[in-house]
């Protein structure tokens, strides 16, 4: 049920509104003040508003000194501003604060109704996005207190600051991926972008295109212009996964790039200058590349400024209760499920389990005795299912 706060000095316009608002839609809850001074109080107290109504001329506290008192809030909270025929001026200048709309007095009945739901959508979009931002963040946390685990995250918080490059090595499943994530968040280039690149995944013959971007004309399909993946992380992190499945030719290009900080599109002779920082991924072992002639030493040397290994499961099983804990509230709130308990003899013998997948194993462990189980997670489930 939305709740509208209403700031407005005249009963008169505070009572229209409140009509107007409830017999539109009888879900809307309204509450009212009758100046500044009673909303912001209102306002600091309650923070279930999905609303507010603002008038500009008010005793007390004007509509500007409310904006101001709330100025952190309104990125989330939207405020429509009621101003008077000589107020428009004002009004615009409550919009470059932070207020959504504006309705001159008295308001036109269509007018407020429209943006009253354009307010109230743009409310659930901003609340959607903050749940989702929530998920991610939970979907991308390290979970652990082992002391494996422990040195990771030491090193991590060491590194990141820096322009350093660094190459991170672990088997399947261990969470490379959420390393070079969190190495990025906690740099100074974490507003700009994160770019990924699945070496193993993209055809040898596509991989320059895909890395270094193509101009019209450089191929059969190549249509248009098009930025390749160094272009889309200019300021932010390149994390280049599975980098010991990278074509010879590619790594050449990468190492030029890396010493030139600037790139030539296929079928362009016109440089690009780049910054972009380098985080690269491999469950190989590139020494032993090396040694073969699959792997470009000059270029191991380039990206492996920082080695940081990643521990197996096996290496920190102490781990696995937490990660259970966190995997079961993970999936109960991707699914709309409720959280299931695992009993202690459940997750001893999920502890004693060798998870050739690590993480990744564990976590589809988990969300498959969560769906075949019962009110809880039993021993028996676990001899069972897994």
């Amino acid at each position: 049920m939305p709740r509208i706060l209403i700031i407005e000095d005249e009963e008169s316009i505070r009572k229209v509104l409140v009509k107007i608002l409830q017999e539109s839609d009888s879900t809307l809850e309204c509450i009212t003040a009758k100046d500044g001074q009673e909303g912001i109080e209102l306002l600091a107290q309650d923070d279930t508003v999905d609303l507010v109504f603002c008038d500009i001329k008010m005793p007390k506290k004007d509509g500007i000194d409310v904006l101001h008192a709330f100025s952190d809030r309104l990125a989330e909270l939207p405020f429509i501003m009621i101003s008077g025929h000589g107020d428009i001026d004002t009004a615009v200048e409550c919009m470059r604060l932070g207020a959504c709309d504006y309705l001159s007095k008295p308001p036109d009945l269509n007018r407020l109704l429209l943006t009253v739901k354009n307010a109230l959508d743009r409310k659930k979009l901003t609340s959607e996005n903050k749940q989702l931002r929530r998920k991610l963040k939970q979907s991308q946390e390290m979970i652990g207190e082992s002391q494996a685990l422990s040195t990771v995250k030491a090193l991590i918080e060491k590194v990141a600051p820096t322009t350093a490059r660094v190459l991170i090595t672990g088997p399947n499943g261990s969470g490379k991926e959420l390393v070079a994530r969190s190495i990025h968040e906690l740099s100074e280039r974490s507003k700009a972008a994160f770019v990924e690149v699945n070496c193993a995944a993209i055809p040898s013959e596509l991989i320059e295109s895909e890395l270094f971007g193509h101009v019209k004309g450089a191929f059969t399909s190549a249509h248009k212009d098009r930025p390749g993946k160094f272009e889309s992380a200019h300021m932010g992190t390149l994390f280049l996964d599975e980098i010991g499945d990278m074509s010879l030719a590619a790594q050449a290009k990468v190492l030029r790039v890396l010493q030139e900080q600037r790139l030539t599109r296929v079928g362009s002779d016109k440089p690009i200058n780049v910054d972009v920082r380098v985080l690269a991924a491999t469950n190989k072992d590139l020494q032993m590349a090396i040694a073969e002639g699959t792997f470009r030493e000059d270029l191991y040397h380039r990206l492996s400024v920082i080695k940081l290994e990643i521990p197996s499961l096996e290496q920190r099983k102490e781990d696995i209760p937490l990660l259970i804990a966190h995997f079961n509230q993970l999936i109960a709130a991707e699914q709309g499920s409720r959280l299931k308990p695992f009993e202690d003899s459940a997750i001893q013998a999920l502890k004693e389990k060798r998870y050739k997948g690590n993480i990744r194993e564990l976590r589809n462990v988990v969300e498959r005795l969560l769906i075949l189980s019962g009110d809880a997670v039993t021993l028996g489930d676990v001899k069972n299912f897994v």
